[in-house]
Order: C-alpha cells, then structure tokens, then sequence
C-alpha cells in the first residue's frame, strides 16, 4: 500500500500516512473550502488501509486551528481508527500549544467521546 502525502498549505494539514510504519500525521490548519472533498481521500486510504493495518497505529495530531467542518471530519477519521481498535492497537496523540486552552479542551472533549485512547501532549513555547 503506497504511503499518502500531502503537503500543508494556508489553508490544509500536512497529510502523511504511512501504511508501512503505521504512523499518520496531521500537521498544521485544517480550513479548507470544502472539508469533505479535502478529507475523503484521507477516509479513502483509512478504508484500504483497514484491510491490512500496521500492528501498530498511531494518529499524530498537531493542529494549529481547525475549523467546524474540519472537526466532523475529523470525527470521522477517529471513527475510521475505533473500528481498527479492536486489537487494542491503535492510539491518538494529540499535540497542542500548552498556552492554547481552547486545543487542549477540544482534545479532551474527543477524549470522552472515543473509544480510542487520546493522549494529550502539551508542547512548550
């Protein structure tokens, strides 16, 4: 399975997905015009990616700032990872700025709402 990569823009994430090592990043603003076009391709190679997964996953998240449309699609990419979870094999680090409350709540409200453990990491200035 080939890795996906897309490169980060004003307005889109670093995309990096790597079947191989079983490390997915997100890096950067999610805003992009249209949310559903930006990440179906991302939910594509999740549902390939299922077939045959690492035997280890992990979701690396370090978002600077994402918009409404981009947190339901986020959802569903966690979606995408509990199905893979069964094994108890998949994780989610969510990185964010220690001065920005706003990231750290969000992560904690996706905390509550996945079956999939969340691991907050606060970066430093």
């Amino acid at each position: 399975m080939n890795t996906f990569l897309l490169e980060a823009t004003a307005k889109t994430p670093l995309v990096s997905l790597d079947a191989a090592s079983g490390i997915l990043r997100l890096e950067g603003k999610s805003i992009p015009e249209n949310s559903v076009e930006f990440y179906r391709p991302i939910l594509e190679w999740l549902d390939q990616y299922a077939g045959s997964p690492a035997s280890e996953t992990i979701l690396e998240l370090s978002l600077e700032y994402f918009n409404t449309s981009s947190s339901k699609c986020l959802l569903d990419v966690f979606r995408k990872l509990e199905m893979l979870n069964s094994s108890g094999n998949v994780a989610i680090r969510w990185y964010y700025d220690e001065e920005d409350e706003d990231m750290k709540e969000v992560g904690e409200d996706y905390q509550a709402l996945l079956k999939v453990p969340i691991s907050l990491i606060a970066l430093e200035n």
